[in-house]
């Protein structure tokens, strides 16, 4: 799993999500960016978010992760 490193505030205020193009889309959630209105979420990989729109997680999909690694 990717190490969380800490992100700037002032650098998710800036980005868009690519599915949505909502701003500002993001919060930080584990070593997620998750989208506040379509709920995709997209890694961050050693500090840098990946969100291509091919890289983008499913709702169900990173929440249902989310759940394994907290049982």
């Amino acid at each position: 799993m990717a190490r969380l490193r800490v992100i700037d505030p002032k650098l998710l205020e800036l980005l868009a999500c690519p599915r949505c193009e909502s701003r500002p889309p993001v919060e930080l959630n584990g070593d997620l960016l998750v989208c506040t209105e379509c709920q995709y979420a997209y890694r961050i990989e050693d500090g840098i978010p990946d969100m291509l729109p091919e890289s983008a997680i499913p709702p169900d999909e990173w929440k249902r992760e989310a759940n394994s690694s907290h049982a």
